[in-house]
């Protein structure tokens, strides 16, 4: 996997329970040598079609990806497989009952659960849309990941490196904190002082 996860992507649906026990489904992609969240969208009602045009939506004709990994789930119909195959990607099934074959996709849902919708009460479509687009946003320009090094999936370009020498702030900064998801996390950045 190692060698190809540039160009691969990995997919899954999960399931989110709203207040008024609404079965909301959650669909993710994920860039798995990024660990970027590339692409994710809710609906009450997932069919195949809109499965495949959320993949039309991410994918373009200069795209640098090569595979997709899935379950052997319904919802992947020949049709859809049949969309991803039009666009140049090659589909990796994993066996049945194997979630461990997709285990960057599974372990993303984890930490999506574990890190945000554990924590928050979720009353409509509209509202899980508003959290998980913030968390998204922090998931992939804030959150160090150990697995790059720690790096971010999506940093941004605008943001001055900081050079610290062991625990020491430079000269002149501080460290801002600022809330994400309510407060329910922190992003943190090096700041000049003001002269």
């Amino acid at each position: 996997m190692r060698n190809h996860a540039r160009g691969a992507l990995a997919c899954d649906f999960f399931v989110v329970v709203t207040a008024t026990f609404r079965s909301l489904y959650v669909f993710v992609i994920l860039e798995v040598g990024a660990r970027r969240i590339l692409h994710w969208n809710v609906t009450a009602h997932p069919t195949a079609e809109w499965t495949a045009r959320q993949f039309r939506m991410v994918m373009s004709e200069h795209s640098r990806h090569q595979f997709v990994i899935h379950d052997r789930d319904s919802i992947y119909s020949e049709g859809v497989d049949a969309t991803l195959a039009a666009m140049g990607l090659t589909i990796l099934k994993t066996p049945v009952r194997a979630p461990q074959a997709n285990a960057f996709c599974e372990r993303l849902i984890g930490t999506i659960r574990r890190e945000c919708l554990d924590f928050v009460i979720l009353f409509n479509e509209r509202h899980v849309r508003t959290v998980l687009g913030q968390w998204v946003a922090h998931y992939n320009r804030g959150r160090p990941h150990t697995s790059l090094g720690p790096g971010l999936p999506d940093p941004p370009s605008n943001r001055e490196a900081p050079l610290v020498s062991g625990h020491w702030i430079r000269n002149g900064h501080y460290v801002l904190s600022e809330p994400v998801v309510g407060g329910l996390h922190h992003e943190y950045r090096l700041v000049a002082l003001a002269a």
